[in-house]
């Protein structure tokens, strides 16, 4: 694997912690992986982050070519996001994410019910 960080002088490991290290972009394509959502559909999902660090996460997100963002010419707009094809790639490895941390949940229920905050609410990961 590290032949390639060699050859091309970019890291694949480096490219891919780029593309999707951010506040929520893991979130947003999970959200994203199984159905197109409206801004506020993803915002609602997201209890605690702001419109302005969603809007942030969205734009670096479709810029990084893994969401596209269709605008319809209503009124009011009406705006939906929907996962790419390249987007969909990641998709695999979320499922995987989404398989240990459940796990992970099992294992150590007690002790993660003993440190949640009863003042954050929780994300909703469907």
């Amino acid at each position: 694997m590290r032949e390639t960080c060699l050859k091309d002088d970019l890291c694949p490991m480096v490219l891919a912690h780029k593309l999707l290290s951010g506040k929520r972009k893991i979130m947003i394509l999970w959200f994203l992986s199984n159905k197109v959502l409206r801004y506020n559909e993803i915002l609602k999902r997201m209890p605690d982050v702001t419109q302005k660090m969603l809007t942030k996460q969205l734009r670096s997100l479709e810029d990084d070519h893994l969401i596209m963002r269709h605008v319809y010419p209503t009124v009011p707009p009406k705006v939906e996001y929907e996962i790419t094809d390249i987007g969909k790639r990641i998709i695999p490895i979320l499922e995987l994410m989404h398989h240990f941390g459940a796990s992970y949940i099992e294992i150590f229920r007690d002790e993660l019910n003993a440190r949640k905050n009863a003042q954050e609410p929780p994300e909703i990961c469907n």
